[in-house]
């Protein structure tokens, strides 16, 4: 059976996939299916948060499937309560709605605040973002993105939506209305060519939004769950959101959304608002815990370093020219197309993204000094070739 074919005949044509049939994985080294072997530094696109068949996250996931895989949210489960209770504890939030994607994450965040503004007035329901925002890929979250490319062959989008310049305070001020509710936000844009917002861009939105009773939201997707080496990045920023979105490294590789909403939209949805049939499965909930259990400051500590250390090694190759992000969410600015060393990588055995003009580096977070020593030999070699 030739699975590239399968995939071609059968499976919708919405990927450009590398080519590379990846079969199994432990840690952070996978394995094509005549055996090659890859470095990875994608992690699935920040989702294997703890890198392939990590043995605390199986435990965790094939003692909850020998219990229930699913019931629904007609009925209490133990894991997602706990979850919850996890979540708010951790991050001083006060309630949380799961769903399965970032995606729908995002949707439920532009829910919540649409309802919130709606409570008070009629046509208080416009919500800026960013532009090179990116927060899904529904109709109403591509609404929401500040990507025009994401936009071609779609339209009409949800109304209500308006981008501003990013890091542009002035901008930012001018399209403050009396029909403004929410401001969303990523901290660090990662489709959008993994661009971080300065300090006093957001300590900018910090002043507007708290003297504006306007909402922040912080779309946490990629770089949520230990990625920029705290348990939330906006923890690190001196921010206060009231609803933070996030998925992809929850669950370590099942799919896991999650809704976190601060005091002042803690009871905004009332029973039938909103909803999902699975939201908190029991399987990927108990995954979820045991990897947020693991994200201890220690931990999260090592993060830090491990970010520093890849910086500080990528900076010294010759023909980088920049690196963005924060903690291991990054972005290189090359003399070379970001797609062509992808595709160079992936031959000489390491794997890693793109984002724009950027080679987009997204390491599990437990990932070995060695095996970062690895990727960056032939990163090395591949740009300074």
């Amino acid at each position: 059976m030739n699975i590239k074919e399968l995939d071609k005949a059968y499976v919708a044509n919405t990927y450009a996939r590398f080519d590379a049939v990846i079969t199994k994985g432990k840690g952070s080294t996978l394995y094509g299916e005549n055996g090659e072997e890859y470095i990875d530094f994608g992690s699935g696109i920040g989702t294997n948060a703890f890198g392939a068949a990590d043995d605390v996250w199986k435990e965790a996931v094939i003692e909850q499937l020998n219990k229930i895989q699913h019931t629904s949210n007609l009925y209490y489960t133990e894991p997602g309560a706990i979850l919850a209770e996890m979540l708010c504890k951790k991050t001083g939030m006060k309630k949380v709605f799961f769903s399965n994607s970032g995606a729908e994450s995002n949707e439920c965040a532009i829910k919540v605040a649409r309802k919130y503004g709606t409570d008070q007035n009629p046509d208080k329901n416009v919500i800026i973002t960013l532009e090179n925002s990116f927060h899904g890929r529904t109709i109403t979250t591509l609404a929401a993105t500040g990507q025009d490319k994401f936009h071609h062959n779609f339209t009409p989008f949800t109304e209500g939506f308006v981008h501003v310049k990013a890091n542009d305070i002035d901008a930012l001020e001018n399209a403050i209305t009396d029909n403004v509710v929410a401001i969303m936000i990523e901290t660090v844009q990662g489709e959008g060519g993994v661009n971080v917002l300065d300090k006093d861009y957001l300590a900018a939105i910090e002043k507007i939004t708290t003297e504006k009773d306007i909402l922040l939201v912080i779309d946490e997707v990629q770089t949520g769950n230990g990625r920029c080496g705290e348990l939330y990045s906006y923890m690190g920023l001196g921010l206060t959101p009231d609803i933070v979105s996030t998925a992809k490294g929850l669950a370590g590789g099942l799919p896991m959304g999650a809704t976190m909403l601060g005091s002042k939209v803690e009871n905004t949805l009332s029973y039938g608002d909103h909803g999902s049939t699975f939201g908190a499965n029991p399987v990927c909930a108990a995954a979820a815990i045991s990897n947020i259990k693991r994200l201890d400051d220690a931990f999260l500590g090592e993060v830090k370093e491990k970010s520093a250390y890849l910086i500080d090694e990528l900076k010294k190759i010759n023909g980088v020219k920049s690196v963005s992000g924060m903690g291991l969410m990054l972005g290189i600015e090359t003399e070379k197309a970001a797609g062509d060393i992808a595709k160079e990588a992936l031959n000489k055995g390491l794997l890693v993204l793109t984002a724009k003009t950027k080679v987009r580096l997204l390491p599990p977070l437990n990932i070995t000094k060695d095996e970062l020593d690895r990727g960056l030999k032939i990163l090395k070699e591949i740009i300074e070739k």
